[in-house]
């Protein structure tokens, strides 16, 4: 019989493949708690809802039903999970406690699975993945063509992100992995470096006049269109400012590319736009370009360190290694003679 052991100070956990069963001996007394993976993700549920008919669609079973696993799993565990109350269900502190352990003991199940396919040729199962910037850029569907024809049993679910959000996520298992940009030296999280991104200072093309010969300081008193503080766009455009010992008008927050692409082009202000578009839009005489001023970032697609050797963490990098090599071998980015000099910063570590 195939088990995972997981040690807790002076308690032992341990999870044995039987079906849909978690058994936990703790060897300070010898008592057996028998615990129910369904019980375990009906808890979850719960406990990520707040609410017990929420919770009994996400499952698609009654209210009934999901109140008496619960009950089950306290009864069983010796502890109340929940608090009843007339908005919703509320965790109390056991529950709180409990619940990192509930999700940790049903990853370790579904990594049992996934592992038990890949041994026998079949890698399956579900794959949150955070996605950012836009499709064409990140090339998404070469990278899910390719993962689902090669992998035609997991379940790719994406989920748009802003970058900062898609970290966080990816750090807190929320999501599986996640396209990404910026750079990364947090101890827990790994990346697949795919591609560096440039972002340019744009203005309306109706503004080349007026902001052509403006120093630091006039771009600064000028109207920005900015990201959320979480994004890798805003931390970008923030140290360029501090550099510059300035701070921007911020008349617009908006946490899509394409959105503040068209504020530019509306007239509304200045922003940070991806050097790619930024050309196309000059070109099209919708933009004009600050300087020969450069921002330089990453885009990477990144997961869980511990998961590194995940079968289905394995197959999406595999798939990607698979999109990205292609296409870099067939096709270089464009690239542009540019004069004068230029000033470069690179996105803050996360």
């Amino acid at each position: 019989m195939g088990f995972i052991g997981l040690g807790y100070g002076h308690s032992k956990f341990t999870m044995h493949r039987s079906i849909n069963v978690v058994k936990f001996s703790f060897l300070h007394d010898q008592d057996e708690v028998r615990v129910e993976l369904y019980q375990l993700r009906s808890f979850v549920a719960v406990a990520e809802q707040a609410h017990l008919t929420r919770a009994a669609d996400r499952l698609h079973i009654s209210q009934p039903a999901l109140s008496a696993q619960i009950k089950a799993l306290e009864e069983e565990l010796g502890v109340e999970l929940f608090e009843r109350t007339s908005s919703g269900m509320t965790l109390t502190a056991a529950g709180k406690r409990l619940l990192g352990e509930a999700k940790n003991l049903l990853a370790a199940a579904q990594a049992l699975r996934n592992e038990a396919r890949a041994i026998k040729g079949e890698i399956a199962g579900a794959a949150s993945v955070g996605i950012v910037s836009d499709p064409h850029f990140i090339r998404l569907a070469e990278f899910t063509s390719a993962a689902v024809e090669r992998y035609p049993l997991i379940e790719i679910q994406l989920h748009h992100e802003v970058t900062g959000g898609a970290f966080e996520k990816v750090r807190d298992a929320a999501l599986d992995a996640s396209f990404y940009y910026g750079g990364l030296t947090h101890p827990s999280v790994a990346g697949l470096n795919l591609r560096e991104i440039t972002y340019r200072i744009v203005a309306p093309a109706a503004w080349k006049e007026r902001v052509e010969h403006a120093t630091w300081k006039e771009i600064a008193g000028e109207p920005w269109i900015m990201t959320p503080p979480i994004s890798t766009h805003n931390q970008l455009a923030a140290a360029l400012f501090r550099e510059h010992d300035i701070a921007p008008t911020k008349v617009v927050e908006a946490d899509d590319e394409f959105v503040v692409s068209s504020l530019v082009v509306s007239g509304l202000g200045l922003a940070l736009m991806r050097e790619d578009l930024a050309f196309e839009k000059a070109d099209a005489g919708e933009v004009c370009l600050w300087k020969d001023v450069r921002l330089t970032t990453s885009l990477q697609f990144i997961y869980l360190k511990e998961r590194e050797q995940d079968p289905v963490i394995r197959a999406l990098v595999e798939a990607l290694k698979e999109v990205w090599k292609l296409r870099a071998a067939s096709k270089k980015p464009r690239s542009r003679s540019q004069r004068g000099d230029v000033t470069a910063i690179s996105a803050p570590q996360a």
